[in-house]
């Protein structure tokens, strides 16, 4: 309700005097509401601020998102889409009309992020990114694997755990990287991509753990899916649940329910082959023995027919020979089993060595980070504003950097370490001016 007593029947007043008052009141009287409606003339300015209408059936209402409230937002607002905002009335003068300026939206009935992955994984099936036709298979005999995933986290002890438990002989590359959390999918894709461009490895494996779909996001980013869809490397997603898809499921070549699951993937074909190889071995050793035993009922059988009485001595030594075949074929055996299992405890220890290694070099690798992170703190702009120098702007976002940039009459914000007020400009040294000038053009 506008304050009659501020208005006065006697006066003529401008319209900018009336937009003024009809601003005070109005933005006195709402100061935050929640507005529920459906989108049209939605409209992303280059600014990076967004422009729509709320409606209903009878009435709509200008709304305006700002640049750095409309970064925060997950999903993808277009025409028709209903949603509930949060935001301030506001009465913008220039047309001398009110509008809501939005500092919060969400999607009527669904969560914002179940909304923005089903955008997201609808968007990357029209594109082909799930299309069967581009899966990679995985490699026969894997060599070197590569991991994106924490170093500190519960999915690199079971991968590395189920490798060595199965035996496998494998040199394994692991790329630290966040996997929940603000950065998290910037460094999943830095970890795809400098894997992908190695070219001895056989198999990428990107995963973690279980989580709330919040600490898997990382892995529903648009992103971690492209890098996954490029990479000229198998990759196994390996995120740690059971039910639920991430969009990372979706693109990789194979989806593995847990990070155990994509280790015991990764030699699967080799284990496979192996113990096709000893069965057939072993079908080999006893043809071999049934075939042996039956010329030796042959021999047996011949050398005691009367039309072979001669030869009797010739058969017996043939059948001494065929013994001896016997015998010389099992120890063939023994020591092709001796020598798997020699290579086997080989292997594990070789493996043991790595382990020690590769946790050797995560500890150099963190103490670097970290000093690299005191650096970059050191090197802050904000630690500078602390010790009480200011920033100056003006038209918003133009930093001020010569004198001559500053206008009379004109405002101009002051930024602080912490906060900042706008002022206007009433004076400048000539003088000071003058002589940055002549500074210039000596230059």
């Amino acid at each position: 309700m506008i304050n009659s007593s501020l208005v006065k029947p006697d006066k003529i007043y401008t319209v900018s005097e009336v937009t003024r008052l009809v601003k005070l009141e109005l933005e006195t009287a709402f100061p935050l509401l929640w507005v529920e409606g459906e989108i049209s003339n939605f409209h992303r300015h280059s600014s990076g601020h967004l422009y729509f209408t709320l409606k209903d059936e009878q009435s709509q209402l200008r709304t305006v998102m700002f640049r750095s409230e409309a970064r925060q937002v997950t999903f993808e607002l277009k025409d028709g889409l209903k949603v509930i905002c949060r935001g301030r009335l506001n009465v913008y003068e220039p047309r001398g009309e009110y509008q809501l300026i939005i500092d919060l939206v969400e999607p009527k009935g669904k969560g914002a992020l179940q909304l923005a992955f089903e955008q997201l994984k609808e968007k990357l099936r029209a594109e082909g990114l799930f299309d069967p036709a581009h899966k990679k298979k995985l490699p026969l005999f894997p060599k070197k694997v590569g991991v994106v995933t924490s170093p500190r986290g519960a999915a690199i002890v079971d991968i590395l755990r189920t490798l060595e438990r199965r035996f496998a002989r494998l040199h394994i590359v692991i790329y630290p990287a966040k996997v929940q959390g603000e950065g998290a999918a910037d460094e999943i894709v830095e970890g795809i991509d400098y894997l992908g461009r190695q070219p001895d490895i056989d198999v990428i494996i990107v995963g973690r753990g279980g989580g709330s779909i919040e600490d898997l996001w990382a892995f529903n980013e648009e992103k971690v899916a492209r890098a996954i869809y490029r990479c000229p490397i198998p990759i196994i997603s390996a995120v740690g649940h059971e039910i639920d898809f991430t969009i990372a499921d979706f693109v990789a070549d194979i989806r593995a329910s847990t990070p155990s699951v994509a280790a015991e993937l990764v030699i699967e074909k080799e284990q496979a082959l192996l113990d096709r190889v000893e069965h057939l071995a072993q079908g080999l050793a006893q043809r071999l023995r049934f075939s042996l035993q039956e010329r030796k009922h042959l021999v047996l059988h011949l050398s005691q027919h009367r039309i072979f009485q001669n030869f009797r001595l010739k058969l017996l030594n043939l059948e001494q020979f065929v013994d001896e075949l016997e015998e010389r074929a099992k120890e063939v055996f023994r020591r092709e089993k001796m020598f798997l299992a020699e290579s086997r405890a080989a292997a594990s220890l070789l493996e043991e060595k790595m382990g020690h290694a590769i946790r050797r070099l995560l500890g150099e690798l963190l103490a670097k980070w970290e000093k690299f992170s005191v650096e970059l703190h050191n090197l802050s702009p904000l630690n500078i504003l602390k010790k009480g120098y200011t920033l100056c702007w003006k038209d918003e976002l133009q930093l001020i950097r010569r004198i001559e940039e500053v206008d009379l009459e004109k405002d101009i914000t002051v930024s602080f370490y912490k906060g900042e007020f706008t002022c206007q400009v009433k004076n400048i040294d000539r003088n000071i001016l003058l002589e940055s000038r002549l500074t210039r053009e000596k230059k």
